[in-house]
């Protein structure tokens, strides 16, 4: 059980001692021009989730141990798109994306400029997008 604890995450959804990054819940779709605002002076980063998928969470995990953006830099919004259908639809539309799961989004300048799902997730630079 130890191992799959570790890769997946306890049975309440914690992990641990592993970091935790500052999300901000996404779960309303008045969220969503409010993203779009804030990209004009920052990037925003939208992390779609399932949470019934093991590589889902796996992957989120990873995300959040090469995680090393400076607080103030990035704005990291979660989507629990199971919980939030709705939202993850309406995401799809207006930033003109294909819904996949799980999927990383970069907003800038009020636009997608980057995305990719899966294990690409992990290997994304987000640094570049400053």
């Amino acid at each position: 059980m130890g191992l799959f604890k570790n890769i997946f995450g306890g049975s309440d959804g914690s992990t641990g001692d592993k970091k935790v990054l500052p999300w901000t819940p996404l779960q309303r779709l008045d969220q969503l021009p409010d993203i779009e605002e804030k990209s004009k002076v920052r990037p925003q980063i939208i992390f779609k989730h399932s949470t019934t998928c093991g590589i889902s969470r796996m992957v989120l995990n990873m995300f959040t141990d090469s995680y090393a953006i400076e607080a103030g830099k990035i704005d990291l919004y979660f989507l629990d798109l199971q919980a939030h259908r709705e939202v993850s639809n309406e995401v799809a539309i207006r930033f003109q994306v294909i819904h996949q799961s799980p999927q990383l989004l970069v907003i800038k300048n009020n636009s997608t400029v980057f995305h990719t799902s899966h294990g690409a997730i992990s290997e994304v630079d987000l640094e570049k997008f400053l």
